[in-house]
């Protein structure tokens, strides 16, 4: 019976595959669609944009054994190279994009706070694509993700700090929320629950990249007309924002002499961030109180489609120059 089910079950695993590996297209499809019908989305919002993130999280956590944080033993320069750009390179290239292009507050808020963020979860799957090294990326998402619950709150106070008031406790305990519990527990679920966990894994990539698009257009679908209205200098802004990470991330890694798969995957461990986590904190710590809504979400959600598509041209030619190496 096994073998009858095998073709079904490889076939089966091809299919979900190529749908997981396409989530720039379908991140750019929904928020394309957001601009002209956002009533197809603006009602995956408020709680369930949270429990969404945590889904995501819980996703990621499966995926994890401690033997994972082990590797940080076995590769501790590209781990620490990629750390320290994650959170000193992003968030001073948010910061200073914020004053170059002269973005309005709430804007250049979000784009402080998407800039601060841990990296995205997209970033394995982005990582598998270039032919870089998943097994560092695994372990570089897992590290900026649990430092998060300082490494978020406390640079975004200290950057955003000077343009609206921050809670920050009210940020570590958001993020503690919805990263450290769900990563958690998924680690816990892995652990303990080894055979369920397994038998979830091949569909947990696309139920995060859906619930990454869902997020994304509900976001842009709220805030349609705002959008619109400075769309030329935030689109601007967090394109640079996301070129600068990858490309500086991978300037730092070849200065540092790490070979050129550790290189590819910091740099996109920089250049990627967790834009549903910005998404969540906006929402929950930047609404404006005369209008009732969190512009500093916007720079996020647009982030999600931006580094999702940068990611993929640099997966794209960086595989495409092996094989062209290879066949030289």
């Amino acid at each position: 019976m096994s073998a009858m089910r095998s073709p079904a079950s490889a076939r089966m695993s091809r299919v979900l595959a190529w749908l997981t590996n396409a989530f720039p297209i379908w991140v750019l499809v929904c928020c394309g669609l957001a601009l002209v019908q956002p009533d197809w989305f603006t009602w995956f919002r408020g709680p369930w944009i949270v429990w969404g993130l945590a889904v995501i999280m819980l996703g990621m956590g499966v995926t994890l054994t401690l033997e994972d944080f082990k590797g940080i033993k076995t590769m501790p320069k590209p781990v620490a190279i990629g750390f320290v750009g994650q959170y000193t390179v992003m968030p001073l290239l948010g910061w200073g994009l914020g004053i170059a292009l002269d973005l309005p507050t709430e804007y250049a808020v979000g784009l402080i706070l998407v800039a601060c963020c841990p990296g995205g979860t997209a970033s394995n799957v982005v990582t598998f694509i270039a032919r870089a090294d998943v097994c560092l990326s695994v372990v570089m998402t897992a590290c900026s993700t649990l430092a998060a619950m300082l490494m978020t709150p406390l640079l975004t106070t200290t950057l955003v700090g000077t343009k609206v008031p921050v809670d920050a406790l009210g940020l570590f305990m958001s993020t503690v929320q919805v990263v450290f519990i769900p990563v958690a527990l998924g680690v816990v679920l892995n652990r303990f629950w080894p055979q369920a966990v397994k038998r979830v894994l091949p569909i947990a990539p696309l139920i995060s990249v859906i619930v990454i698009a869902l997020i994304c257009a509900s976001i842009i679908g709220q805030r349609v007309e705002e959008v619109k209205a400075v769309a030329g200098r935030l689109f601007l802004g967090v394109f640079l924002l996301h070129v600068g990470g990858f490309a500086l991330g991978y300037l730092l890694s070849r200065l540092m002499r790490l070979p050129e798969r550790s290189a590819r995957t910091v740099a996109i461990e920089v250049g990627m961030q967790n834009s549903g986590l910005g998404v969540v904190l906006a929402n929950r710590h930047f609404v404006n109180p005369a209008t009732g809504v969190a512009l500093a979400a916007v720079p996020c959600a647009i982030s999600a489609v931006m580094h999702s598509i940068i990611g993929s041209v640099c997966a794209a030619y960086w595989r495409w120059k092996d094989q062209r190496n290879h066949s030289a």
